[in-house]
């Protein structure tokens, strides 16, 4: 047996080996079935600088605890003995509230600290000895006595997972979203809401909830719909594979009721003016469950032709998941299935490191930033003359097109893909329309026609009204074929088509919806390490990407959506009453364009865009003041004030909070400059002032002084060190407390000699490391 100093010299893997898992084990837990050790929740952020890109530590938790493999019920974190025993629940109350359990344990070996979130009255925590910590049973009781778990739901709740890999679980979102759904469906809900980003497997959460339901009995008859042939292929061949012969595609060629799981496209069940609609040869009730894939669409208006089949099949429980749900004056998916039961954002997918992160490029044209304005009488290519109006970027390509602006844009890229050596990077061009995507085509074979020449497909349009670009649609997709690689297209491969290895998103066209927007960044966002994909870039040529500020980027509301679903076809914009003629629009060859402006653009840990440009200026000038670390270090050292070399950045038009904003952390000016001028690792202003305490310098003065010194310097961690070189600072309390200002400089330090002394002093041990 151990005494208490042993035990203090165990490391915290020791001690959980030693303490923590046989108590585990004694209370009737299972390594491997009913507890996992070191449980994988996060993969880690994926963090791009201009030196390197790393990867965050995964988020693991110590152990999870399981009523079988289907619901995790607790999080137990582990410390070493040297803490406390509670010194770990607030990090397993986080890692708890992420995996929703209800449970969190925190053990230094002595004993447990026990959160219970069901208690709302009494004692939410208890100290357990070791001996003491709940079994299975009286867990699992518990958590069906909090959760109001009948015995017919819980017949739903013990239904497995499809696990064709026992070390392939579903991820900690994935088991939220499906558990969340079973739980609900048992509850008697009926129309339920799951909103997940693009690239965090929908599709498979939607698999292993039909599963798990089916397996049950308790839906047995399952169709899921969908409105683009390409979404019902990849649902067919991957995700619900293992149905095997219980499943069918529902066609006109091959009708039949004797499967079970039924995947259709919206077009396919709906008859046209000679057949009748093929949904209406089932019965009303013959499908007891349907899930409606990327339900922002067409469905979502309550008087489309496609809500038509929902209503049919009212009687079944429907489920609709999208990334984007839409709601305005016509449509609402909310108002339809209620409020999402779930939501899972991309910001969320990409600190986890689940989703790919992104860099922006935004490229600003001259004729973009002031526009555009013939001359009275001006002809375009086609003798007509061209309206006399201010045009601008909302303009070009639909009323006004410049055919320069798309060669530049074809040119910026192609030269960006030839300098980084990544022209093999399959590549996707948004833009305004179909005749737009064939321009920008034309564009880009021409400024790589060397690679053209080796395959013709190196460049394609792919377009709903372009059969031969639509049959490249696979090849595009497929990861081990290289052809096609860069690719135009207008809106037909804004949603649902995953092309796992995309790198770059080119925007060039007017995207105002931020559900079109979003869907756009979700062709990046999937993570392909194996294949080099880790993160993607995005060029704007349209201040598109100005929507990730937006604070309903990463929320549910949406806008409308230029998109007619039930067609396939783009139509820009759309219009209530087609007018008689289109409005003319007019093409000029020549008109010259010219680059105006370029920012770089990267996430910083925090998930915000920061503009490289500002770095760039900081840094040429204070290499105008300094050119070397050393004369930085020199200048500061020497200063009597720092606020004077502070100041002098400042009228240069260096703003130290911009730059904050943009490093996110708490550095003072000093710390701010090493890090992106000369490109050193800073240390906060707590970290600093936490050395100063370590060296134990303020002993030789005397007491009174010793606790002025170490008051500035909590102020210099709170505020920065500008303040601690007015004297005034003295008249602040809790420094007030010790006399006037006259008598702490003269009676406390000897005078004003030596409190200046003092203070410089003080600032050189701030500043040492």
């Amino acid at each position: 047996m151990l005494n208490s100093q042993d035990k203090k010299s165990l490391n915290e893997s020791e001690i959980r080996t030693a303490f923590i898992t046989p108590a585990l084990k004694n209370s009737g837990w299972r390594l491997g079935k009913t507890f996992r050790e070191e449980y994988p929740i996060a993969q880690g952020r994926i963090v791009i600088t201009d030196q390197e890109i790393k990867q965050n530590k995964p988020l693991r938790a110590d152990y999870v605890l399981f009523y079988r493999p289907n619901i995790p019920l607790a999080v137990v974190e582990a410390k070493d003995n040297n803490h406390n025993i509670s010194a770990g629940i607030q990090q397993a109350l986080k890692y708890a509230k992420l995996l929703d359990v209800p449970f969190a344990f925190s053990s230094n070996g002595d004993g447990f600290i026990f959160h219970n979130k069901f208690v709302t009255e009494g004692d939410v925590e208890i100290s357990l000895k070791l001996e003491e910590f709940p079994s299975p049973e009286k867990l699992w009781k518990m958590y069906k006595d909090g959760r109001n778990i009948t015995e017919n739901q819980q017949k739903v709740i013990d239904s497995p997972y499809y696990l064709d890999n026992p070390d392939k679980i579903p991820r900690y979102y994935q088991i939220n979203a499906v558990n969340k759904t079973v739980e609900a469906i048992s509850n008697g809900k009926t129309r339920l809401l799951l909103v997940m980003a693009t690239g965090t497997g929908k599709t498979f959460t939607a698999f292993q909830i039909i599963w798990r339901l089916w397996k049950a009995g308790i839906k047995k008859r399952i169709l899921f719909l969908a409105d683009r042939k390409s979404l019902v292929a990849q649902t067919f061949t991957n995700d619900f594979s293992p149905f095997n012969d219980s499943m069918t595609w529902v066609k006109k060629s091959n009708f039949d009721t004797a499967h079970e799981i039924y995947l259709a496209l919206y077009q396919g069940l709906f008859g046209d003016e000679d057949t009748a609609s093929l949904f209406k040869k089932f019965s009303q009730n013959f499908f007891d469950l349907v899930i409606v894939d990327e339900c922002h669409r067409g469905s979502a208006r309550a008087d489309s032709q496609w809500r038509e089949i929902l209503e049919y099949f009212s009687n079944a429980v429907q489920i609709g998941m999208t990334a984007t749900p839409k709601e305005n004056n016509e449509v609402s998916n909310i108002d339809y299935f209620g409020e999402p039961i779930y939501t899972y954002t991309l910001q969320q997918g990409i600190d986890d490191g689940f989703l790919a992160p992104y860099r922006v490029i935004r490229v600003f044209f001259d004729k973009d930033v002031e526009g555009f304005l013939p001359y009275n009488g001006q002809l375009d290519d086609n003798g007509e003359v061209i309206e006399n109006r201010l045009y601008n970027t909302l303009d070009f390509d639909k009323t006004l097109v410049l055919k320069q602006r798309t060669k530049l844009v074809a040119k910026t890229v192609s030269d960006y893909l030839k300098k980084y050596n990544c022209r093999m990077d399959k590549t996707i061009f948004f833009c305004v329309d179909q005749e737009h995507a064939a321009r920008m085509r034309e564009a880009l074979v021409n400024e790589n026609a060397d690679l053209c020449a080796v395959n013709d497909k190196y460049v394609m349009r792919i377009t709903s009204d372009d059969d031969e670009g639509v049959k490249q649609l696979d090849n595009f997709r497929n990861v081990e074929s290289q052809y096609p690689v860069l690719v135009t297209t207008s809106k037909l491969l804004t949603t649902g088509v995953d092309i796992q290895t995309v790198k770059y998103i080119v925007i060039d066209s007017n995207i105002r919806s931020m559900t079109e927007f979003k869907q756009i960044i979700g062709r990046g966002t999937r993570l392909r390490p194996d294949l080099d994909k880790i993160y993607f870039t995005i060029f704007d040529f349209r201040n598109v990407t100005s929507l990730f500020h937006d604070e309903k980027f990463d929320g549910p509301i949406e806008q409308d959506e230029k998109f007619n679903p039930s067609t396939g076809k783009e139509i820009f914009p759309p219009p209530k009453i087609k007018p008689d003629h289109e409005p003319p629009k007019f093409f000029l060859s020549y008109e010259s364009v010219n680059i105006s402006q370029v920012q770089y653009q990267n996430l910083n840990e925090h998930g915000k865009l920061i503009t490289k440009k500002f770095i760039d200026f900081t840094c040429l000038k204070v290499k105008s003041f300094y050119s070397t670390l050393n004369d930085f270090l020199t200048a500061w050292d020497s200063a009597e004030r720092k606020k004077i070399i502070v100041e002098e950045l400042e009228q240069q038009g260096i703003s130290f909070d911009e730059l904050r904003k943009i490093v996110g952390k708490d550095f003072d000016p000093f710390d701010l400059i090493l890090h992106v001028v000369f490109d050193k690792s800073p240390l906060t202003r707590k970290e600093r002032a936490e050395n100063v305490r370590k060296k134990n310098y303020f002993s030789k003065y005397g007491k009174q002084a010793a606790e002025i010194l170490n008051t500035l310097l909590d102020k210099y961690a709170e505020t920065g060190i500008e303040d601690r070189e007015d004297m005034n600072v003295l008249k602040v309390d809790p420094i007030n407390k010790h006399g006037t200002q006259i008598y702490i400089i003269n009676k406390i330090f000897g005078g004003k000699t030596k409190y200046l002394s003092a203070i410089r002093e003080l600032e050189r041990e701030i500043y040492a490391a």
